[in-house]
């Protein structure tokens, strides 16, 4: 059965890394219509480029977009009003059209809010945009021929088939558009695997196994056959072709390797999230997945593809039973195991390919063509005839063979001959034959214990035994034994190829005699058995229970030159039996929880390049100097025993120390100045260190000292630095010595946080020129910082929150690139903080924290309305009665924290920008009407936490009721076309339910509400209060008729923009509701009234689009209680309502941008019961 599915002729079809390109004019559509139709594309499984970050003011459009539209299989071109005033979306249109013509790329228009004729004949806004565009290209020849070539691309674009999407229902245009996309896809992936080889043989057999297009079925199909036939790649196949059929789907890539680095419960969080699209589920265990995945998915149309499983445990936790799905599911498994398949499931048997599959298949990677060159057709059969039509032995073979000559091809022939028997792991052989005596020893090491690695780290190890190793890599690529993720840059390998490597090692029958130890019990048997020899090279194991050295056998190991002993437990069996001797040969020495006080004396490993002891029972590592020459690096974190480092002395090439928690480590041996390579240095925790020697900064690029509390002095810094460094201390340091900080020191991070001991910061600091963030929060004796400190240029962020601190320097405005400032305080240390006058400085400030600083009046400098680039102002817990006028000039403002300033009088004027202000509950009611009525740009009101719920569902209505009571004055921000996101007030809150204020609630993504009757009264119906909760992109309103008599439903989009939920630093704690208001004035469209009135309308109906989980509706009147009253009377006589002039305005009036009413005044008052 034909199963490699490589393409014969790739050339025929170009390789689309996008099936969709959307192009767009960002400010007409980017928050509307095509973010939507863009989600709706990612949810299909539809790989679509969409420019997140587009400028399209620049001159020209990138590289990378010109790239990216290449690469994409269809072009979707969303035409609105303001297209054709970007020169970049003309740019765009003209290199889609030239792919169009050049590549077969499919191209279609979707006319978003205008004509197509205007599109194609540049009429109207088309028009306007060019008579803009030619003043500037006009008055030379490549300008005029810039425009016609934009005219030609704006009139061919048009004349292709396409969407007008002017009318009808949004979400129906953008669905239909998406179905097409898909079908279009799918076509154009079984147009291209016409030539792929074997693939006509299987597709129809597995579509009848699987029943498509049956959908009161569920079943489960396992592949199954030996390695190397192409189960993974026919299951990719089946995935691609019919995913678009279900309503999700997920590819389980490569299970028994991810099963092993991941653990299974970490597969089935991506199966839930690939499937379920919830953010909030996370499984813990595999026993909390097997209950969570039916319960998420029992009612969901679902493909599944479990690839390579290998153990019962598999199907259990991730399909345990087709029953977990709905109906018309699919799970389809490939294993080489048919026990693990159940009898009731259905089973496809892989096989071999056919011979004339197989000569194409060898043919693609030996001469890059269908049909070998007529020299080399009789010696091509008869490598397909020893193939046997297993494609991955011709895949390699054909890489292994190609470019070589006539005379090379019959040598390596007959040493397949040679080699051959019934094994397809010793036809694979040949290739490993055919590599230099490195390289084979590299590709074992890979295949016995490197395999799954990263890429770099394998290098590291490979580097450190072999001379060219990254060369070497690169051939073991080259000829099809590896392969390297695009993902993570992970080197892999096929199974059977791995099974080779493995029985090349094995076919020494003796473990003690074999060159590499990968199982734990072959480790066991030759420690207790004293077996080891010299063949032994590197030992590799995981999870030991019993750490056994046997120092006779190590004896015997003298090429030793990996040892790799990992565990995840360290309080495991250790023999008594000291070690004696290790090999001097050995060059990566990893032993987690090394049982020894220290490393045997004999022990001289002058190649030696990595040394990790991690959390060992080591004092010491030895007494006396050795040399080492190759050493970069020495961990030995975590070994709590540790009094002592050696002597660098012997280690020039020292890049990387880690002698984190070691607790008891008192000194550093003085040599450590001596290693001028080093880069990296981390004492993080070493609680008794008390003395530390000079380091030489030639190389460092971190140097680590955090919960050092024993440390009282500052390490001498000696070399000039080549590079930035970063410092991090957080020590028990008294004092920083001057001579450590020089214009030469490239420190660009300094971290002295929570050094409790230091009482004065030399001014020597401020010579750090290179210096960019700054902090010594939690310096709790810390009374002032240097008057240099406007000297440091590069200076971006800088933290002294809970220092004693109460008057920053002067020359603190000097610091134009500082970006974040604070001074926060925990507590009450009596002193009133002041600011000093910003004097037009501080350019580049945003953020800063001056909240619980026990300000007062006069504390801000009267001139802080100069902060022109302030975005987030934090003044919470404060005690002032005044804020400085000058804040209404901060033009940047965006968030003000005012929460707790209990003896705040009023609130000051206010940028206009403004649209987060925290502020706790009773500053809000006290300040509400100012908030509703001159804050017309807030979003989002955040209250400190409430616990009481009683309590808090009365303040919650307070506010919707005195948010509403003004709402009069938000209705001139109310435009019918525009966004109402001037117009959404957002609380955030502990508290998760919708306030009872609002009549009618519920959880649905639609709303439909019953009108009582006459519910309109003229001169005293206001409109619709709404309330919701989490995200919401738009909302659809609709008034439904009482009678289905021909009477034309009242229809208005709402196109709320998303309010940004994230961005608070409350956002994971807080729930939020955010409040709006539709007026009556949106709806209603006199042109299809027909001389009717509200009232002939009993339903308003509002359809949600977002996150939405709640929500809430009132009807909103003034004079609210006389109202109810009114209309009590009025159905108790039955008497209707008649006909009001209230509402003049129709959708058709295009002449005013604001709902328009005939008593404006009427609507100045509304009280809300």
């Amino acid at each position: 059965m034909a199963s490699s599915f490589a393409s014969a002729s790739t050339s025929q079809f170009p390789r689309w890394n996008y099936k969709v390109f959307l192009s767009f004019r960002g400010e007409d559509t980017r928050k509307t219509f095509t973010g939507h139709l863009f989600k709706g594309l990612e949810n299909n499984g539809i790989f679509t480029f969409q420019d997140d970050k587009r400028l399209e003011h620049g001159a020209s459009i990138s590289d990378e977009l010109l790239k990216a539209i290449e690469q994409s299989q269809v072009a979707l071109v969303v035409f609105s009003k303001n297209y054709a005033t970007s020169r970049w979306c003309l740019d765009e249109l003209v290199k889609i059209m030239e792919c169009k013509d050049q590549c077969g790329q499919t191209v279609i228009p979707v006319f978003y809010d205008v004509d197509p004729s205007h599109v194609r004949n540049q009429r109207e806004s088309f028009a306007e945009a060019f008579d803009k565009h030619e003043p500037r290209y006009r008055d030379d020849d490549e300008g005029r021929q810039k425009l016609q070539r934009w005219r030609n691309a704006l009139t061919a674009a048009a004349n292709l088939k396409g969407y007008d999407v002017r009318d009808g229902i949004e979400a129906e245009n953008i669905q239909q558009i998406v179905d097409q996309i898909s079908k279009l896809c799918n076509s154009a992936t079984l147009s291209s695997l016409r030539d792929v080889v074997g693939i006509d043989t299987h597709l129809d057999k597995l579509k009848s196994l699987l029943k498509v297009g049956i959908n009161d079925v569920r079943i489960i199909l396992g592949i199954w056959g030996m390695g190397g036939l192409g189960k993974t790649t026919i299951a990719r196949v089946i995935f691609d072709i019919l995913s678009h059929q279900f309503e999700a789907a997920c590819f389980l890539a490569d299970i028994k390797e991810n099963e092993k680095r991941h653990q299974l419960h970490s597969l089935q969080n991506t199966l839930l999230s690939e499937l379920s699209r919830r953010k909030d589920d996370y499984v813990n265990n595999k026993h909390d997945g097997k209950r969570m995945i039916p319960d998420r998915l029992f009612s969901k149309k679902v493909l599944i593809v479990l690839d390579d499983i290998d153990h019962k445990d598999h199907l259990e936790y991730l399909a345990g039973d087709i029953g977990w799905f709905g109906n018309g599911s699919r799970v389809v498994v490939t294993t080489r195991n048919k026990h693990l398949i159940e009898k009731n499931d259905v089973i496809y048997e892989m096989t071999a390919l056919s011979d004339h599959e197989s000569i194409q298949l060898f043919c693609q990677h030996a001469f890059r063509k269908e049909d070998p060159d007529e020299h080399f057709k009789k010696l091509s059969l008869e490598v397909v005839k020893y193939a046997n039509g297993l494609p991955l032995a011709l895949k390699v073979w054909g890489s292994l063979l190609h470019n070589l000559g006539l005379t090379e091809w019959k040598s390596a022939i007959e040493q397949m001959k040679i080699n051959s028997n019934s094994e397809i792991v010793d036809k694979l052989k040949i290739s490993y034959d055919g590599l230099e005596p490195i390289q084979q020893e590299m590709f074992l090491d890979i295949a016995c214990f490197l395999r799954g690695e990263q890429k770099a780290y394998i290098l590291q190890i490979l580097e450190s035994c072999h001379i060219g190793a990254e060369y070497g890599l690169r051939i073991l690529i080259d000829k099809s034994l590896v392969f390297i993720t695009e993902d993570y840059q992970i080197i892999q390998m096929h199974d059977l190829i791995q099974d080779m490597g493995k029985y090349i090692v094995n076919l020494q029958k003796n473990p003690g005699e074999r060159s590499r130890l990968w199982l734990n019990e072959d480790f066991e048997e030759v420690m207790t058995n004293n077996a080891g020899t010299v063949a032994v090279e590197a030992i590799w194991v995981h999870d030991l229970d019993t750490l056994r050295f046997n120092n006779e056998a190590m004896k015997n190991m003298k090429k030793l030159r990996i040892l790799y002993i990992d565990r995840e437990v360290y309080d495991f069996n250790i023999s008594d039996e000291p070690i004696e001797y290790l090999s001097n040969n050995l060059r990566w020495f990893n032993v987690d929880g090394y049982p020894c006080e220290s490393l045997p004396s004999t022990f001289e490993p002058k190649m030696l390049v990595h040394l990790e002891l991690s959390f060992s029972s080591l004092r010491y590592l030895w007494m006396e100097t050795k040399h080492l020459p190759s050493l970069r690096t020495i961990n030995l974190t975590g070994s709590e025993s540790l009094m002592r480092t050696p002597d660098f002395t012997g280690m020039p090439n020292l890049e990387y120390l880690d002698m984190s928690f070691c607790f008891n480590l008192e000194e550093v041996h003085h040599s450590l100045g001596c290693c001028s390579k080093l880069i990296g240095l981390d004492l993080t925790d070493c609680k008794s260190l008390k003395r530390f020697p000079c380091v030489n900064v030639e190389s460092l690029e971190y140097l680590d000292l955090p919960g050092c509390s024993s440390l009282e002095k500052f390490p001498e810094i000696r070399g000039r630095m080549k590079l930035e460094i970063q410092i991090h201390m957080r020590s028990g340091i008294r004092e920083l010595p001057s001579s450590s900080f020089h214009y030469q020191t490239r420190i660009t991070w300094l971290d002295l946080s929570d050094m409790e001991n230091l009482v004065v910061f030399p001014s020597s600091i401020c010579r750090l020129i290179s210096l960019v963030q700054l902090f010594v929060s939690g310096c709790s004796k810390l009374e002032s910082l240097p008057e240099e400190i406007g000297d440091l240029d590069n200076l971006e962020v800088l933290y002294a929150s809970d220092t004693l601190i109460s008057r920053p320097p002067s020359s603190i405005v000097r610091l134009n690139k500082l970006n974040s400032l604070s001074f926060r305080c925990s507590g009450d240390n009596g002193v009133h903080f002041e600011f000093p006058p910003v004097a037009e400085g501080l350019l580049s400030l945003k953020n800063l924290d001056l909240s619980y600083c026990n300000l007062i009046d006069g504390g801000l400098p009267e001139d802080i309305g100069s902060l022109s680039s302030l975005k987030e102002l934090d003044l919470r817990g404060n005690n002032f009665e005044h804020l400085p006028r000058s804040i209404a000039q901060l033009g940047a403002l965006r968030s003000l924290g005012l929460s707790f300033c209990q003896t705040l009088i009023q609130l000051p004027e206010l940028s206009h920008e403004l649209n987060e202000l925290h502020v706790d509950c009773h500053m809000a009611l006290k300040f509400i009407n100012d908030l509703v009525t001159k804050r017309k740009k807030l979003q989002r009101v955040v209250f400190p936490p409430l616990y009481d719920d009683a309590h808090n569902d009365s303040i919650y209505n307070l506010f919707a009721h005195a948010l509403f009571q003004n709402i009069s004055s938000l209705r001139h921000d109310i435009s019918v076309s525009d966004s109402l996101f001037e117009n959404v007030f957002t609380i955030w809150h502990y508290w998760k339910k919708i306030p009872s204020w609002f009549h009618h609630k519920g959880t649905d993504s639609s709303v439909s509400v019953d009108l009582p009757e006459n519910w309109y009264i003229p001169d005293k119906f206001l409109g619709f209060a709404v309330c919701y909760d989490d995200i919401l992109i738009d909302t659809t309103a609709q008034l439904i008729p009482v009678c289905d008599d021909g009477m034309s439903c009242m229809t208005q989009k709402l196109a709320l923009s998303e309010c940004d939920t994230e961005s608070s630093d409350d956002s994971e704690r807080y729930t939020p509701i955010h409040f709006f208001f539709v007026p009556l004035a949106v709806l209603w469209d006199t042109s299809k009234a027909n001389g009717k009135t509200p009232n002939d309308y009993g339903i308003i109906r509002l359809s949600f689009s977002g996150e939405m989980k709640k929500y809430g509706l009132r009807l909103l009147y003034k004079e609210e209680a006389e109202v109810e009253a009114l209309l009590q009377m009025r159905e108790n006589n039955n008497e209707p309502i008649e006909h009001s002039n209230v509402i003049r305005r129709s959708r058709s009036d295009n002449s005013e941008h604001h709902d328009s009413v005939t008593d404006e005044s009427s609507l100045c008052c509304c009280r809300i019961l």
